[in-house]
């Protein structure tokens, strides 16, 4: 699968996931495991959902097409 997320929509999902992390933590909580999701997807600058839509917000991949 191609790069399809970048920039700005990487920062944020990173950001996001870490935040839902910490409130699972912070409230003892099962549903900050969902947190792992947006950081992966961030981390990798890969997302399912984008390939299946055809989104990408990454310029390299923009490029290259």
């Amino acid at each position: 699968m191609e790069k399809n997320v970048g920039g700005i929509d990487r920062v944020l999902r990173m950001i996001a996931g870490l935040v839902i992390i910490g409130l699972g933590v912070a409230f003892q909580s099962w549903w900050g495991v969902i947190g792992v999701v947006p950081l992966f997807t961030g981390l990798t600058s890969r997302c399912g959902p984008y390939a299946l839509l055809g989104i990408s917000t990454c310029k390299i991949a923009e490029k290259e097409s």
